[in-house]
């Protein structure tokens, strides 16, 4: 059990850099609205079409020392990093969930998030197929739920308006300005995935790391006031995924300890 366990690991981990390698096609191609299916990929600065042997995620990136075969000009680093990233965060999802559909559906959100956030910190946009791929995900975790067990799925109905209808308020509001249609659609799209506890926990975690993390790069580099949520949301979406619970469940413990306390008093 335990050979089969790292022999599953290493499978997930592989699997996990390979899809790692076609994130990088879609971060670099949905922008700028290029085919990501039927054309070839090839070097950004001379146009030369890779083959096999120059796609191997990770490898091939190290073994031409980051550089194009024919014209030797730079390859972003950003390729073996996302690669990499999404390898890694594949191999915790499979240690964390085991062999189950959330692990899949997880492993394919965490995919999505990755993508999502390298282009809307480029761009200030979250492209909306993916918010759909992600609803879709979150559809098939309600009907997995629903069959299983028939209590559980108002969990993540809720989840799917308790974030994005206030979000949408906002955006409403603010005609735009407090808040990105992109990111209002994010939150449901994942609400359904995760539930309602998760995904507010989610919510509560990106705001505290957007706002931190934004205010040090304004003072650090001099960025403007207008941030890019996807990023820190999808940050906290991720947290969520791995520790949610334990967060929560520490949370509520803490409540209950003061209010005893209280009461005591």
């Amino acid at each position: 059990m335990f050979y089969f366990r790292i022999y599953m690991g290493i499978l997930f981990f592989l699997f996990g850099i390979t899809v790692g390698s076609f994130l990088n096609v879609l971060i670099y191609r949905i922008p700028k609205k290029e085919d990501f299916v039927k054309t070839r990929s090839h070097c950004m600065s001379c146009g030369y079409q890779l083959e096999w042997y120059d796609l191997v995620p990770l490898f091939s990136w190290l073994t031409l020392r980051g550089k194009c075969r024919k014209c030797r000009s730079k390859i972003s680093a950003q390729y073996p990093l996302v690669e990499a990233l999404n390898g890694i965060l594949w191999l915790v999802t499979y240690l964390l969930f085991d062999q189950s559909i959330t692990t899949l559906l997880y492993c394919a959100l965490i995919s999505s998030l990755i993508a999502l956030s390298v282009i809307d910190f480029r761009t200030y946009e979250i492209p909306v197929g993916f918010n759909v791929f992600i609803l879709v995900l979150g559809t098939i975790r309600l009907v997995y739920e629903f069959i299983l067990d028939h209590n559980s799925w108002p969990e993540y109905v809720i989840g799917l308006v308790s974030v994005s209808v206030p979000l949408l308020l906002i955006y409403y509001a603010t005609k735009g300005r407090g808040i990105g249609g992109g990111d209002v659609k994010l939150m449901g799209a994942a609400g359904l995935l995760l539930g309602w506890k998760l995904v507010i926990l989610a919510f509560f975690l990106g705001c505290l790391l957007g706002s931190v993390i934004h205010v040090a790069r304004m003072k650090i580099s001099g960025e403007s006031h207008v941030l890019a949520m996807g990023p820190y949301l999808s940050a906290g979406l991720i947290i969520a995924i791995y520790a949610g619970e334990q967060i929560i469940s520490a949370y509520l413990g803490y409540l209950n300890s003061l209010t005893a306390s209280y009461i005591g008093f």
